[in-house]
């Protein structure tokens, strides 16, 4: 069915159908309405896709994410999403599941769909795919990384996020902590890492202990929490700070599930990220509040700046938030 064939059952041309569905108000009411029967009796749908890509952009935005079981990004995806939507444009969400290959095959289809933009959380620090697709005109943003002096990116101040957390078990009495990784080979993590240490080096009777996970996951939190179980009690740590909230959770479900340690009485935990369940978990889970939702509205506000051309100069922008503090039981507080 084409545009071709409501032209020849309304008994107009196929420009006059053209204005009906773009410009109405250049035709006449009993035309538009000839033209509408037509349509409805034919069963014609308009193909939105095909007529934006002759324009030479899409209404589209293209969103690749690290993991997208992940809450975090689940929130970050919808507000980035939400703002799109009040531009008239929808997200495509793609998941790498840090893989660098499945991430350029997202990238290289968004390219060919012509989208308006592509934000990303990239797999590794090599950028040359993203380097290809603004060179073609695509803008980019980077979300939860920062873009140097190539790309206008969105993050949070991962460094002061691990010192608050840190800062937080020690201020509370812990004295042997245990930053419970995964990859290190991920710049959010290392830079959790190092605020921690940052805030231990504050104290000459603490110590930090490094456990590097394979992944972010709850499975693998559970196993790190199954090992320190496996532990005596003396050579267990007092706090266990989680470079996310899902490696926490897993480690309160061992614990929980083994019954051999309590939290806080035996070892304090805090996540990171404070996604929607910390709060909900056997024993609420104190967290590093990361404003998801906020990094996706603003990396489409950054994007269509670019796009539209009001972005000041070829200067990358970035905008930076900062961390909140959210104690709850798991840590020694109240709720």
């Amino acid at each position: 069915m084409s545009v071709k064939d409501v032209a020849a059952a309304a008994s107009v041309s196929v420009g006059t159908v053209s204005n009906v569905l773009n410009r109405p108000e250049k035709v006449s009411p009993e035309v538009v309405e000839r033209v509408m029967q037509a349509i409805n009796q034919l069963g014609f749908v308009r193909n939105d896709a095909a007529r934006q890509l002759r324009a030479g952009r899409s209404r589209s935005i293209g969103l690749v994410v690290l993991d997208v079981s992940n809450p975090f990004f689940a929130d970050v995806a919808r507000g980035a999403e939400n703002q799109a939507a009040a531009s008239g444009l929808t997200v495509l969400v793609g998941n790498s599941d840090e893989n660098a290959e499945r991430e350029r095959a997202y990238l290289e289809l968004f390219r060919e769909q012509r989208v308006n933009g592509v934000l990303i959380t990239p797999t590794d620090d090599q950028l040359a795919d993203l380097r290809t697709l603004r060179d073609a005109g695509v803008p980019v943003v980077l979300v939860d990384r920062d873009g140097g002096d190539e790309f206008c990116s969105v993050t949070v101040d991962d460094v002061e996020g691990g010192a608050l957390a840190a800062a937080h078990l020690l201020e509370s009495g812990r004295r042997r902590l245990l930053f419970l990784a995964g990859p290190l080979g991920v710049p959010q993590v290392a830079e959790r890492l190092e605020g921690a240490r940052r805030a231990v080096a504050e104290y000459p009777d603490a110590t930090l202990e490094i456990v590097e996970m394979p992944a972010l996951t709850v499975l693998q939190g559970r196993a790190a929490g199954e090992q320190l179980v496996a532990r005596s009690a003396g050579d267990r740590p007092d706090a266990v700070f989680a470079a996310n909230d899902l490696l926490a959770v897993g480690v309160l479900q061992a614990f929980t599930l083994l019954s051999q340690v309590r939290v806080p009485e035996d070892i304090a935990l805090i996540g990171y990220d404070d996604i929607d369940f910390a709060a909900a978990t056997v024993v609420p889970l104190s967290s590093i509040r990361q404003p998801a939702r906020l990094l996706g509205a603003t990396a489409v506000d950054l994007l269509l700046s670019q796009s539209e051309g009001t972005s000041a100069g070829s200067v990358p922008q970035h905008v930076r938030f900062q961390p909140e503090l959210v104690v709850r039981a798991s840590s020694g507080g109240t709720n």
